[in-house]
């Protein structure tokens, strides 16, 4: 325990954290996205929130923003300073809220007992932005003005002793002095503790639209497309357009054929469908035709008595008479050798099976939903697929969307994943960097829906728990080539990786080798691609996969430069 604080470490690990990103025109702090905004725009957004709900509501609504950019900045603390002392990662803090523009930050008084759960700290404040701009625009203040500010503090505080903490602003530059003063104990040590903690609570007002909003999300999702997993996500016009396609077939008996590439999400589609369709409370059976041998496919799909071919030991209920009265789909349809089409299609005409080695035709009534990820329609060109199937099927087809056309539905994808395997695995983290939200948006999705689902559940998996999941754990070829960063004087520095670094220095030493020796671009190639030769023993083939070229290219090399 301590009374004075001990002076700030340094913030070089901080500002390493800032990264200007000048391709895409964005700011990270570690990976968190960022914005520079003139402080006028946010003392415009403070004046419209105070005209609008008044002083009182407008100096809560502030605060809880400020708490809830507090709670962000904790997350990083304990996890860039891990070995430093207990101080030294708290002042992350201050010294955050000093690089970000905020306020100059100044613990005066530190002391913390976490197995007596106490704490005490006093922080100076000076040139408050918000103490500023709200002189300038009302004048001076008889109470203290610095809102979000305060809200930062405790939201910070509470977040990085995983503890509520709350602070009080006992000198406002607003009100005359020549600098803010803050003092935060835990919470149960205020004897107001209760009123103060009231700040952070919603106003009522809020929590009544919240309470409306809340009703309206549930009768939207009672109207969502749904299976046994859950409703079908998404906001996207490409997702959108498919899922109203499914709701406008579920009510009736017409066979579906749902398109689309691979991973997409078909099957859920297809539960979905039965889930919606008066068949939802009869058998919903899946088979994928891929998975299955070619021998095997027509007693799978149509059943086999005993006896019927060389290891059939007992009667088979095929596939269409377990899915009597409900749904079944077909996956990966395009598979189907051309003799089970044709049975497929006898069934589908007549709705009757007949088992393997059988001699009775039995009636089934079942809903067909079929899927694949080929086209059909060329594959009836190609002759593999039957062309009097392909129009049986094709009477409403679906086509769903691959993940790179639902930009808009990553994020919420992303989320809902996380929370999965949060519960599967029993761990928990902070969510997902902005950073790494930024990458999955941008990335192409050769996998889609199933890609994503493996890039979450690694991510959770390699990030430690209560931490972000970043860009790197998703992403591990990523690099930040290409951005700034600010140095020890406020400045924007050219920032790279450590791959780029080391490729630097690697190029440097060439060039002073080349200027102590007196050698051109052409003589150096040719000393590299003769000592490659010699290397390899006077293999071409050997010396070309050594420089990454082929043959041809360095035979080409080799005789125009010698």
């Amino acid at each position: 325990m301590s009374s004075s604080a001990p002076p700030l470490p340094s913030d070089a690990d901080l500002r390493s954290l800032v990264r200007f990103s000048t391709e895409d025109g964005l700011i990270w702090l570690s990976g968190q996205r960022m914005l520079l905004l003139h402080m006028a725009s946010l003392n415009a957004l403070r004046r419209e929130i105070m005209d609008t709900v008044g002083p009182a509501h407008a100096r809560r609504m502030l605060m809880r923003a400020g708490y809830a950019s507090g709670e962000r900045d904790a997350l990083l603390a304990r996890q860039i300073r891990p070995d430093a002392s207990l101080f030294d990662m708290f002042a992350v803090g201050p010294q955050l809220h000093r690089l970000e523009g905020a306020v100059r930050a100044t613990p005066e008084i530190f002391e913390i007992d976490e197995v007596a759960g106490r704490f005490r700290c006093v922080v100076r404040w000076e040139h408050s932005w918000e103490a500023e701009m709200h002189v300038s625009e009302w004048g001076p203040q008889e109470e203290p003005v610095c809102w979000m500010l305060l809200g930062y503090a405790s939201g910070y505080t509470s977040a990085f002793f995983r503890r509520p903490a709350l602070f009080k602003e006992v000198q406002c530059a607003a009100c005359g002095h020549s600098h803010c003063l803050i003092e935060g104990r835990f919470h149960h040590e205020w004897p107001d503790g209760e009123q103060l903690a009231r700040d952070y609570a919603p106003d009522s007002m809020l929590v009544r639209l919240d309470e409306l909003h809340s009703q309206v999300e549930a009768l939207r999702t009672g109207l969502q497309a749904s299976d046994n997993q859950g409703p079908l996500l998404g906001h996207s016009r490409a997702f959108l357009d498919a899922v109203e396609l499914l709701r406008k077939a579920a009510p009736t008996q017409v066979t579906v054929l749902l398109t689309g590439e691979t991973g997409v999400g078909k099957e859920r589609f297809a539960c979905a469908l039965h889930a919606m369709s008066p068949r939802a409370d009869r058998p919903f059976v899946a088979v994928n035709c891929a998975a299955l041998p070619a021998e095997l496919i027509e007693s799978e799909l149509f059943g086999a008595e005993k006896g019927a071919y060389t290891g059939a030991g007992a009667t088979r209920i095929g596939r269409f008479e377990r899915a009597d009265g409900g749904t079944l789909m077909l996956d990966e349809l395009g598979e189907l050798s051309l003799p089970a089409q044709a049975k497929l299609l006898r069934v589908l005409q007549s709705g009757e099976v007949e088992r393997l080695g059988g001699l009775q035709a039995r009636r089934v009534d079942v809903r067909v939903v079929a899927a694949t990820n080929v086209d059909l329609e060329q594959a009836v060109e190609e002759g593999r697929f039957r062309r009097d199937l392909f129009y049986r099927l094709n009477v409403y087809p679906i086509r769903v969307p691959a993940l790179r056309e639902r930009a808009d539905d990553i994020a919420l994808l992303a989320m809902h994943l996380l929370q999965k395997y949060t519960a599967l695995h029993g761990k928990s983290v902070a969510g997902l960097s902005d950073r790494a939200l930024a990458a999955l948006r941008s990335h192409r999705w050769p996998g889609n829906v199933r890609e994503l689902e493996n890039l979450v559940e690694r991510g959770l998996i390699l990030t430690p728990a209560g931490e972000q999941i970043d860009v790197g754990a998703l992403f591990p070829q990523w690099s930040d080539a290409g951005q700034v960063s600010i140095n020890a004087q406020g400045y924007l520095a050219q920032g790279s990786s450590a791959k780029n670094r080391e490729g630097d220095s690697r190029a440097a030493s060439l060039y002073d080798v080349m200027q102590s020796q007196g050698l051109s671009l052409e003589a150096l190639e040719h000393s590299l691609l003769q000592e490659a030769v010699r290397r390899a023993g006077g293999n071409l083939a050997a010396a070309a996969r050594a420089l990454g070229m082929t043959r041809p290219q360095l035979s080409y090399r080799l005789s125009h430069i010698s």
